[in-house]
């Protein structure tokens, strides 16, 4: 299902950066499960360039059963702009979720009308895919905009218009950083540094998608894929309490 959109996606990284491989740890990088009547399987990269201190996307492959891409890419922290954060899923082709967004780090008015009030025309452009659907594990006025993609929809319009609004998407982001100014004072960069760790440990504590990894590979793999993997930054909510 989502296979032309990783496929896409890779095409722009490599035409536009020197993208260098990040290591993912050992037994991370993929994994085959058997469990179910569909054998599934979860492969992730990730990478590294200049502009990008980690690109990293997941895909997984359950047949007919179940089909997912994420993605969130970290811009390095001299950028202050938003992440690019990437859920698509698909079950049965009969359920499918999208969401799509550039995910600001702050919620102050000036960074809000800098780097995410560009979103609105590609937003009414897709009212269709922006269905404001309730967030059931996450506040969406943390970390997600306004002018989010967020829809349950049909495999006809996955391949058509969601498509296109991921092209439109990944373009208007490549013109944002193309006209961002790095960050030169190292106190700007600390706070850059603490929002994207701010971000994984947040996004760690939330993410539902723990107890799908869970349910194909087992809680101990999942757990390590969470949080020595898509979310680095976070730490585990145990080892947290037990540190205080």
């Amino acid at each position: 299902m989502y296979k032309p959109f990783l496929q896409h996606l890779e095409q722009a990284l490599k035409q536009r950066f020197d993208l260098q491989s990040r290591p993912i740890p050992r037994d991370l990088e993929s994994q085959v499960s058997e469990r179910g009547k569909h054998p599934a399987t979860i492969q992730s990269w990730c990478y590294e360039c200049p502009e990008f201190r980690k690109i990293r996307y997941t895909y997984i492959d359950a047949s007919a059963s179940a089909q997912i891409l994420n993605s969130v890419i970290y811009p390095s922290h001299c950028y202050e702009l938003p992440l690019i954060g990437i859920d698509f899923l698909s079950f049965g082709q009969v359920k499918n979720l999208i969401v799509m967004d550039f995910q600001p780090l702050f919620q102050d008015e000036a960074y809000l009308e800098k780097y995410i009030h560009p979103l609105k025309g590609l937003h009414d452009r897709y009212p269709d895919l922006a269905q404001g659907l309730e967030m059931k594990f996450y506040d969406a006025n943390q970390y997600f905009s306004k002018y989010l993609l967020f829809a349950k929809t049909d495999a006809e319009t996955v391949r058509t218009r969601v498509f296109e609004a991921f092209k439109d998407y990944l373009n208007l982001y490549w013109q944002m950083l193309g006209e961002a100014e790095p960050l030169t004072d190292p106190s700007d960069i600390q706070r850059i540094v603490k929002a994207q760790k701010d971000y994984d440990q947040y996004s760690a504590d939330r993410d539902p998608a723990s107890g799908l990894f869970s349910s194909y590979f087992g809680h101990e793999w999942s757990e390590k894929f969470l949080y020595g993997f898509l979310f680095e930054d976070a730490m585990p909510l145990a080892a947290g309490v037990a540190s205080k």
